[in-house]
């Protein structure tokens, strides 16, 4: 059975300890100006993982990542675009 995944932003203080972010989950992207990378885990075991790397002394935040709140269904764009052409009347 497919478990969902949850992204997480984890900002670090040295980029030296990225290797000990893949016991955790996948790391997906590191920034390496910005210092942070962007770790996937399992749903299940998400809110368990950001507490234990909230503890971790290389940290210094941890945010979740929002994708799940942004909406994927888009409307079909109309083929009428020009709101005028349809408010006139034809004669």
């Amino acid at each position: 059975m497919m478990t969902g995944r949850v992204g997480m932003i984890v900002w670090l203080y040295h980029l030296k300890h990225v290797k000990a972010l893949r016991k955790y989950g996948n790391i997906h992207y590191v920034s390496k100006k910005m210092k942070y990378a962007v770790l996937y885990c399992d749903e299940d075991n998400s809110e368990n993982i950001m507490r234990r790397l909230q503890k971790q002394r290389f940290t210094r935040r941890i945010d979740p990542s929002l994708l799940q709140e942004v909406p994927t269904h888009y409307k079909k764009k109309t083929e009428n675009t020009n709101p005028t052409e349809s408010a006139s009347p034809s004669l």
